[in-house]
């Protein structure tokens, strides 16, 4: 088929010749939730919009602090004190003017999580950092069956090269992994998720505790390049997954309550 044919924009046609237009127009009618616009999320968010999906939720109720411009795609000078939600829909709809798009500015928490997983979702894009409202999301749409890619953390990582994706049962040498499993085993949820991760081992010099705002009780340092390659390897796996090129293993839907407490 020629690309003047198909329904791939023109603008993506660089996408087309590497996937084929039959293959790449499937994800025009794909709908992708990403949860968190940090130095993970945003990057997510935006290779997944230049990837080709066509409808994309994003989630975010926080602000650009000066310290984000290290490693977070909305975070210039010019966009201090600006909602992350409201710089990143200005930026998706310059790249595709036809996305559809729905913003939601409001931190993930228990009693909204129904709400946001209202509409059907084909992937969710967990890039949440911490852990009360991370748990809540991996719950809630493991329950519902959607298909799950979550990054685990990259604070303190430096070494690229030791980034991979893995089921997340299978994710080692990482503090935030070893603290959801617990939970998340605990209700029985075991497998269905996919994970990026980094086994690289973090230095505590390299830890700053906090007042506990927002659940957040601790950060790690961060350099620029490693958030935005865990973004790039989350798309990665809605991208190809969508696009049938990899076949990862789902949830199954299953009723909420079965899932322990």
């Amino acid at each position: 088929m020629d690309i003047s044919e198909s329904k791939v924009p023109h603008w993506n046609s660089r996408s087309a010749l590497l996937f084929g237009n039959d293959t790449l127009s499937t994800l025009l009618d794909k709908h992708v939730l990403v949860v968190g616009l940090g130095g993970v999320g945003s990057f997510a968010a935006e290779f997944l919009v230049r990837g080709g999906i066509g409808a994309l939720t994003i989630v975010d109720g926080d602000t650009v602090d000066t310290t984000n411009r290290n490693r977070q795609l909305p975070a210039l000078v010019s966009t201090i004190g600006k909602w992350k939600t409201e710089i990143m829909q200005e930026r998706l709809l310059d790249i595709n003017p036809d996305l559809r798009l729905t913003v939601h500015n409001t931190f993930i928490m228990r009693e909204i999580v129904d709400e946001i997983l209202v509409p059907h979702f084909d992937y969710v894009v967990d890039c949440i950092d911490t852990l009360a409202p991370k748990i809540s999301l991996l719950k809630k749409a493991y329950a519902k069956g959607y298909p799950i890619v979550s990054s685990m953390g990259a604070g303190g990582k430096t070494d690229p090269t030791l980034i991979d994706i893995a089921e997340f049962n299978k994710v080692h040498h990482c503090k935030l992994a070893r603290y959801l499993k617990k939970k998340l085993y605990r209700s029985g949820i075991r497998s269905g998720i996919t994970a990026v991760f980094s086994p690289e081992e973090v230095s505590e010099q390299a830890l700053q505790l906090t007042e506990n705002t927002l659940n957040k009780r601790s950060y790690y340092g961060t350099v620029s390049y490693i958030p935005a390659l865990f973004g790039g390897h989350c798309a990665s796996v809605v991208l190809r997954d969508l696009m049938g090129t990899i076949h990862l293993k789902k949830p199954v839907p299953i009723l909420e309550q079965h899932i322990q407490e």
